[in-house]
């Protein structure tokens, strides 16, 4: 006789299973800032800033190859962004951070190195963004503001050591999905779109360090695109620095204009 439902094995184990499930998703739940609800609970972690403004970030650089094409066509473009750096790439290539900044851009936090996404441990974590924090600080004489875990995963350890540093997580509103083979400047364009409004986050990224070979391309091909399309429906586009968002502590970001136009 097969066992009954209600001491079937499969539901003992869900019912075993479901408390571990659900402290897990409250540890990266926020994370899913693409939902709307998600969005709405938690607006400021999203990214969602001043209603008239587009805040443009750009994660996982810097990279020698692809982040000096990313800010001649933001200089054509007349608009500043945030660079979510990797700590270990800063040191790498402090040259292109340099002129990132030199350009009136604002670099952030991205991690010391893009680990995955349940390593390493709090502490470990803690010393690793202080670290990163420290390279950003001692090429522009700044700390950073803002800070975005890799993968946008967002744990509770990773939510403490990030204000331990004093940095506050930003996730996004808008991605252009511009990390696979097959992105295309119409399909990172198109990605933007679908979930852009006036206040939102866009998410790009500067670099295929982490994605698919010349995948940074795309985001490249579709940033005019995306820039106009904010102008024409009356969106200024700027860094997260004119976003409206309150930082984790008082004082200047990790830019080297401030006073730079917007957009």
């Amino acid at each position: 006789m097969p066992p009954s439902p209600l001491h079937s094995p499969v539901r003992h184990t869900a019912a075993v299973l479901a408390p571990v499930a659900a402290v897990a998703a409250a540890h990266i739940a926020p994370a899913a800032t693409w939902l709307p609800v998600v969005r709405r609970r938690f607006p400021r972690l999203a990214g969602v800033g001043h209603p008239a403004h587009v805040a443009l970030t750009f994660d996982d650089g810097p990279d020698p190859e692809s982040t000096p094409r990313f800010l001649d066509t933001l200089e054509e473009l007349g608009v500043r962004a945030t660079f979510f750096v990797l700590g270990d790439g800063v040191v790498r290539h402090p040259s292109v951070a340099r002129e990132t900044v030199r350009r009136g851009h604002e670099l952030a936090v991205h991690g010391w190195s893009h680990d995955r996404p349940w390593r390493p441990a709090p502490a470990d974590e803690a010393r690793a963004l202080l670290r990163a924090a420290g390279a950003v600080r001692e090429l522009t004489g700044l700390l950073p503001r803002w800070y975005r875990p890799p993968y946008g995963i967002l744990t509770s350890g990773r939510w403490a050591a990030a204000r331990r540093a004093g940095l506050r997580p930003v996730l996004w509103t808008a991605w252009g999905r511009d990390w696979t083979a097959g992105a295309t400047p119409a399909s990172v364009r198109s990605a933007v779109a679908a979930g852009l409004r006036g206040g939102g986050t866009v998410l790009l990224h500067d670099t295929d360090r982490m994605s698919a070979p010349d995948c940074w391309r795309a985001a490249l091909g579709a940033l005019p695109d995306i820039v106009d399309g904010c102008r024409e429906a009356g969106l200024s586009v700027g860094p997260l620095a004119d976003h409206g968002l309150p930082p984790a502590r008082a004082g200047r970001s990790a830019t080297h204009r401030p006073g730079c136009r917007t957009g």
